[in-house]
């Protein structure tokens, strides 16, 4: 006992330590870059903004059922479900559905229910969606809202959030305007044509963008590939942005804070913050920490070294693309899906609709080439060393890929004002659990803009 009490109070004293240490307030820098065809043009960067339609063809729709019939079918091992990847018999269902009743034509209508926009930033059109409120109530004002994406996914994830935040319920909520912009290389965004695109020059990009708009404060939040570009949005203009909300928060590195929770968190989990979750999450190390995040991440490796050598297979064949991207959204969204035999639960519309925007737009190449290009600099650049000062809210979904207690996310976010667990939901909570991820927004950015007391 008295041992247990000694290391106990010793790794208080470590980590009251970590901390308390003091840094010394810095700025994420970013340059301006060049990033379409050829050489960089001479003179000032056309800044018009064009407005934007999601348009199809007979053509196009006669060349993916073309594609679909002439699929060639592979069995899936016995009792194999979704362990082996994207279980063929349910694929079959999907490449059925998909050929015989899903009506592309009705979902781009869909797509256009929002107002979409181009416009050129260093070399490169952003294609984004801009929605504002119908109605705001006399003497109020919208709240201006960057909501990004991340991979395999599209602005559409956000399609079912949308409404909630610029037409709310309540009249003590908050009325949102969302801008939401595809990263340049996904969806209807053009892919940079020069190496080097990482996180930050997307982030460098999407500030720019909400400068053009007019805008000179504005919230941001993401997940996925979204919450690191946020981050950085975070990073580099910690003025213009008053808050940062991400349901994607693992830790940009190492630390001896982190080292010592992996270490002793099982024996001494209130020491570090931990809940009966976090345990579970994190305990045994080497099945959740090790194991488990290489069972998942092959296609991480891939693509953060020769993502063009796969994704030209995918950008060739509709169902090798929708088998590519589908076991993501059954397998991040519940790991419990590789052991049955039906691993969905969003609807196939939804679905395919995402598919359908890399498919259309040619897009799964570019979208892999952004694991290389932030992997190939290292996991130690200037962005994961520095912290975030601005108010910062968490929503920890329980099915998330990687799972960060709190005590992992505070070193990096300074101003940490709300961390919740959240009751359901995984990678994808935007288009998973809309209701949940919009009421966690409204409570965090009220709680920034002081409307009701924390």
């Amino acid at each position: 006992m008295y041992i247990e009490l000694a290391v106990a109070l010793g790794l208080g004293v470590v980590v009251a330590l970590v901390f308390l240490k003091k840094r010394r307030k810095s700025v994420l820098k970013a340059h301006d870059g060049c990033w379409g065809v050829g050489a960089c043009p001479q003179g000032p960067e056309d800044d018009s903004i064009r407005p934007f339609r999601v348009e199809t063809t007979s053509e196009e729709i006669e060349d993916l059922h073309r594609r679909l019939d002439q699929t060639r079918s592979f069995p899936s091992l016995e009792d194999s479900q979704f362990n082996y990847g994207f279980n063929s018999k349910y694929l079959e269902k999907v490449v059925s559905y998909w050929r015989n009743d899903f009506n592309w034509r009705k979902q781009v209508d869909k797509l256009n229910k929002y107002p979409h926009f181009k416009t050129k930033i260093e070399g490169i059109d952003i294609h984004y969606i801009h929605v504002k409120p119908k109605s705001l109530a006399e003497g109020t004002r919208a709240v201006p809202l960057v909501i990004v994406h991340g991979w395999p996914g599209s602005f559409y994830e956000f399609y079912g959030m949308i409404p909630l935040l610029t037409e709310p319920s309540s009249p003590d909520d908050i009325t949102f305007e969302i801008i939401c912009p595809s990263i340049p290389g996904y969806g209807f965004s053009e892919a940079p044509h020069k190496k080097g695109f990482d996180s930050v020059c997307a982030a460098h990009i999407f500030n720019k963008l909400m400068k053009r708009l007019g805008f000179s404060q504005y919230y941001v939040q993401g997940g996925d590939w979204g919450s690191l570009i946020t981050t950085n949005m975070a990073q580099l203009e910690p003025n213009a942005v008053k808050g940062l909300h991400i349901n994607f928060a693992p830790p940009s590195k190492g630390g001896l804070l982190i080292m010592l929770s992996i270490l002793f968190g099982r024996q001494f989990p209130k020491l570090f913050g931990f809940t009966e979750h976090d345990v579970k999450r994190l305990f045994p190390t080497m099945e959740k920490l090790v194991v488990d995040r290489i069972r998942e991440t092959g296609y991480l490796h891939i693509q953060a070294t020769k993502p063009d050598t796969a994704g030209r297979g995918l950008n060739d064949s509709p169902v090798g693309l929708a088998a590519y991207i589908l076991e993501k959204f059954s397998t991040w969204t519940d790991p419990e899906f590789k052991i049955q035999k039906f691993g969905l639960c969003f609807s196939l519309d939804d679905l395919l609709t995402n598919v359908m925007i890399y498919w259309t737009s040619g897009s799964i190449i570019s979208s892999m080439r952004f694991y290389k290009e932030n992997f190939s600099k290292g996991l130690n650049q200037p962005h994961a060393k520095l912290p975030v000062y601005v108010p910062t809210g968490v929503a920890s979904f329980p099915n998330e890929l990687t799972h960060s207690p709190k005590s992992w996310v505070t070193p990096k976010y300074y101003k940490l004002k709300t961390y919740t667990p959240m009751a359901r939901g995984g990678h994808f909570a935007a288009m998973e659990e809309p209701q949940l991820l919009a009421e966690d927004v409204q409570n965090f950015v009220k709680i920034v803009e002081k409307r009701e007391k924390k």
